[in-house]
């Protein structure tokens, strides 16, 4: 197909393209504007000159800590404007050379490669649009490669789109063919390409890497971090290994290693060299084999802006403002689901008659009798709610909240466009946004925005699953009730969100998560060796700040009396903080609830302490139990 095991093509391999009719075509076309005649030069010139570079970046194995391969890469001449790649391919695609180009490129990284003896594989760059291009020649490539003593099985095509391709039966055969000569095949910048997803699904590439823009800020963008992980589930059951290229920052690095990316490229682990590395340096050694696992960005929690009013939507059918009276009423006889019925003229609603307020008005002596014939009009409210189907929860109950009382009792009419779709009551309202609420709070706290229930567990479960040491920390204050009925709920959350960013200013945040269990309840998970150091920052902060909510008299007498139902007086101490803390080793708790129970119970024990307190069950960890006092 496109290569073969013929050395036939050799001499061809050492032969530089000819461009005589390029040239002369050109020229003709050209009409003689300098500037292009000029770029057309330096092309030439890079070709028949062959003054190109090979420069090398290193991949590495994320598990091993070692240098894989090599990516070759090209360079022009530093005086050129063709130095950039980028410039280079534009200019030859402008040019009708991309196939010369190319071809070329692969010549030298080839010498090159093989000139430095570099070990691992040789990741080379091919684009598909050239492969299909009439004038490639097979067998070009295999030959070079048998001349410079490297073998198919040092070789990986690395396919890079620069346009659409759309010959994927050709594509297909091509990378048979290859494979059967031994060569493995990746695709390159997945996520960025024309059809880099439809390139992975037919030809089954051995590997995918992933476009720099979804690396790069991954440590700080859940988006990003979700789409590097699916891609990574789907490398898994595609028999795939994925590389992660851009990588520049250690933060990156340590991410994509926890989501069990196989390799990594990029300027923190390497740069493009004429001469590349051929072992890490340690601060990448240190980083890889690193314990524990790197925090995730939060994720956004589902919100009530996600849902919309259809949601609520009631299929129910509609009056006319002439309907006779008697015939809603026997409606609402036959469907007692249906709360009110909206009155529609030409498809536009115009008001809505009440179930409740219909049925008493006819419970009145001869009501029905003199009103029973006379048009609906006469009973219906005139002005109800009217919403558009699209509209958000959020907002619809804002509305609700901010109209008259009788919306909420009434409900309200639901449209399309102006039109007439149906109806929704106020109770399925405040159910629905009861419920997003309830969920929204697993996801992250209102209060504090710290993290909720779910990913406090998802984060347990990683750092298990990771083997990881780490400290569970449950943080909790104590005569928090008296405090906050003496003081109102307004001041209790005050003290509550000074807690949460206590605890947060306390924490590495590439390290330790601190997540908002609920109400005066916190859970930090620390990974930094120094957490027994934090946590007794976090009692001496807590005490200092928490003066503020005291007057001198409460704290003089260390406490304040409160009256309780019999009308006696109870003495409550000053609010403190105590935290518990259990030590987690590898393989000695299975779930996020037995953590959970364990660090409960070590914050029964820090609550037993007077004043802030910390506890220590040191029992994981092989040794005694402690309690300290910051």
């Amino acid at each position: 197909m496109f290569l073969t095991n013929s050395h036939q093509d050799a001499d061809s391999a050492r032969r530089l393209p000819d461009l005589s009719d390029s040239r002369a075509t050109l020229a003709r076309r050209a009409q003689s504007p300098h500037a292009a005649e000029e770029m057309f030069r330096h092309l030439t010139d890079i070709v028949e000159k062959r003054l190109l570079t090979a420069i090398f970046q290193p991949i590495v194995a994320m598990k091993q800590g070692n240098i894989v391969g090599y990516e070759g890469l090209i360079r022009g001449p530093s005086n050129s404007p063709l130095h950039s790649p980028l410039n280079l391919f534009k200019a030859a695609e402008h040019y009708h050379l991309s196939l010369e180009v190319e071809q070329l490129c692969r010549q030298v990284v080839l010498e090159t490669f093989a000139g430095l003896h570099l070990a691992g594989k040789l990741f080379l760059n091919v684009s598909p649009e050239c492969l299909l291009q009439p004038r490639f020649k097979p067998g070009v490539t295999l030959a070079q490669m048998h001349t410079l003593g490297l073998s198919p099985e040092q070789v990986i095509i690395e396919l890079t789109e620069h346009q659409p391709t759309y010959d994927y039966e050709l594509l297909r055969e091509a990378a048979r063919h290859y494979r059967s000569m031994g060569f493995q095949i990746a695709i390159d910048d997945l996520g960025e390409g024309f059809s880099s997803l439809r390139l992975w699904s037919e030809l089954r590439p051995d590997y995918v890497k992933i476009d720099m823009h979804f690396v790069q800020g991954i440590n700080q963008d859940p988006v990003k971090l979700h789409f590097v992980r699916s891609i990574q589930q789907m490398a898994e059951s595609s028999d795939s290994l994925v590389i992660a290229e851009g990588i520049e920052t250690q933060a990156e690095l340590m991410i994509v290693k926890d989501l069990g990316i196989a390799f990594g490229q990029g300027y923190f682990i390497g740069r493009p060299n004429a001469v590349p590395v051929v072992a890490l340096p340690a601060r990448i050694d240190k980083a890889l084999n690193a314990p524990g696992i790197f925090v995730y960005p939060l994720a956004s929690s589902p919100t009530q802006k996600m849902v919309c009013a259809t949601r609520l939507l009631i299929e129910a059918p509609a009056a006319t403002p002439g309907t006779p009276t008697d015939e809603l009423y026997r409606l609402f006889a036959e469907r007692p689901e249906l709360h009110a019925i909206p009155v529609v003229q030409d498809g536009v609603p115009v008001g809505l008659v009440n179930r409740h307020k219909l049925i008493d008005f006819f419970s009145r002596l001869y009501s029905r009798e003199l009103f029973g014939k006379k048009p609906c009009v006469k009973l219906m409210d005139p002005s109800p709610l009217v919403v558009d189907r699209n509209i958000s929860i959020q907002d619809l109950s804002n509305l609700v909240v901010a109209g008259e009382q009788r919306h909420l009792a009434d409900g309200f009419i639901i449209t399309e466009k102006g039109k007439y779709a149906g109806i929704g009551t106020g109770h399925d309202l405040m159910r629905e946004i009861t419920e997003l609420q309830i969920n929204a709070a697993r996801y992250a706290n209102p209060l504090t925005l710290l993290p909720g229930n779910v990913p406090i567990s998802e984060h347990i479960d990683r750092l298990l699953e990771g083997r990881a040491k780490f400290v569970a920390a449950y943080c909790d204050l104590d005569n928090f009730k008296p405090f906050n009925d003496r003081h109102g709920y307004r001041r209790g959350d005050d003290l509550i969100q000074v807690t949460g960013k206590i605890l947060a200013q306390a924490c590495d945040p590439e390290r330790d998560f601190i997540g908002h269990i609920g109400g005066d309840d916190f859970i930090v998970l620390f990974q930094s060796r120094n957490w027994e150091t934090r946590c007794r920052r976090v009692l001496r902060d807590f005490d200092a700040a928490a003066v503020g909510f005291f007057s001198k008299a409460d704290i003089e007498a260390g406490g304040y009396s409160t009256e309780d139902r019999q009308g006696q007086q109870i003495f409550h101490p000053l609010t403190r903080l105590s935290i518990g803390c259990v030590r987690i080793e590898p393989g000695a708790f299975a779930s996020h609830h037995q953590i959970s129970a364990a660090a409960a119970a070590a914050k029964t024990q820090a609550k037993r302490l007077p004043g802030s307190s910390l506890f220590v069950d040191r029992r994981a960890a092989g040794s005694e139990t402690g309690a300290e006092k910051p």
